[in-house]
């Protein structure tokens, strides 16, 4: 293995991750080395100023990769926001040419709201970008 490739495979991996919603998506960065996520801000889910915010975090954070929240009924089963956060996931994809994780978010949003969080879906994004992290491990 050359010295750049050992490099690269040693650098703590970064990831911006989104608790998908139908009005807003919150947003959180963590990484691999210390498996922490920190909240960052909850942006409009729809239009242009959405994708501009998202755009405007990718270019700030250079992640190396991102985390959708993906919503699943308490026992398992998909609905209609499973497939519109599968979308979102795919448009991430496509438009920044990062891998793009997609991660079991049940139950996110009810223990950012009963930590008493400030900005309860940016907690959320935190709390499923921490879930994916220890999955890493």
């Amino acid at each position: 293995m050359s010295l750049e490739a050992l490099a690269s495979a040693r650098r703590p991996r970064s990831y911006l991750a989104f608790d998908f919603g139908t009005r807003r998506v919150g947003v959180a960065t963590g990484n691999a080395l210390t498996g922490t996520a920190t909240p960052l801000t909850t942006i409009p889910a729809r239009g242009e100023a959405g994708i501009a915010a998202i755009a405007a975090l990718v270019a700030e954070w250079r992640p190396d990769a991102l985390v959708v929240g993906v919503p699943f009924h308490p026992d398992g089963a998909p609905h209609a926001n499973t497939a519109r956060a599968r979308r979102f996931a795919r448009e991430l994809e496509r438009r920044f040419g990062l891998p793009v994780h997609e991660a079991d978010e049940r139950y996110t949003t009810t223990d950012a709201e009963r930590s008493g969080a400030a900005d309860v879906d940016a907690a959320a994004a935190a709390i499923l970008l921490e879930q994916h992290l220890a999955g890493l491990a």
